[in-house]
């Protein structure tokens, strides 16, 4: 019986979808970090750019991985939809400002149009409650280079204008794609109001 229950109590937990320790009306941490724009590094302040507008604030688990690659270019294929929406957008990972000015500058991928930050100690991924697993010895990104940093969970916040979450996106079947497409449609929903 004990061992029927602890199945099921598994399998629950397995089913259920992400939770993190930010929901919907919650207020986002603000956060200064080093970034990335166009290889070019310069302090991002979610503080100041929440004065513009809403902040998409996307957590993804390495620059030059698959799903992060495919997530920041289609990012940069869609900003200035997201301007138009007077949104602006910061990726945020464990990755170091050296590996970020690479990735930001890379016409592949974040193409000089999307800026994302450093969170080498991964204390911006925990104010948000965002899980942080440990990278795998050996593990080496699409251009060959080792993988040296834990990996944050791919989870995207909109964070309206007045500082609180509007939306939060991602988890298990979430595609990197489809991630960047829902964030759009909420900042979208943001300025309809």
């Amino acid at each position: 019986m004990k061992k029927l229950l602890l199945a099921g109590l598994v399998s629950v937990a397995i089913a259920l979808p992400v939770v993190a320790a930010l929901n919907k009306g919650d207020t986002a941490p603000v956060f200064s970090a080093k970034a990335s724009l166009a290889g070019k590094e310069f302090n991002y302040s979610l503080a100041e750019a929440l004065k513009q507008g809403p902040v998409v604030v996307y957590f993804y688990p390495s620059a030059f991985t698959q799903g992060c690659n495919i997530q920041a270019h289609t990012f940069a294929e869609n900003m200035d939809a997201f301007k138009a929406a007077k949104a602006s957008v910061i990726g945020v990972s464990l990755d170091s400002i050296a590996r970020l000015n690479d990735f930001s500058a890379d016409p592949a991928y974040c193409a000089g149009k999307l800026p994302v930050a450093s969170d080498a100690d991964g204390a911006i991924a925990k104010s948000y409650g965002v899980n942080v697993r440990e990278g795998r010895a050996g593990m080496q990104d699409s251009r060959g280079v080792a993988i040296d940093h834990g990996f944050a969970e791919r989870l995207t916040f909109v964070v309206a204008k007045d500082g609180k979450v509007s939306a939060l996106i991602g988890g298990q079947g979430v595609a990197p794609d489809q991630n960047v497409q829902q964030a759009l449609q909420a900042v979208k929903d943001l300025a309809a109001l």
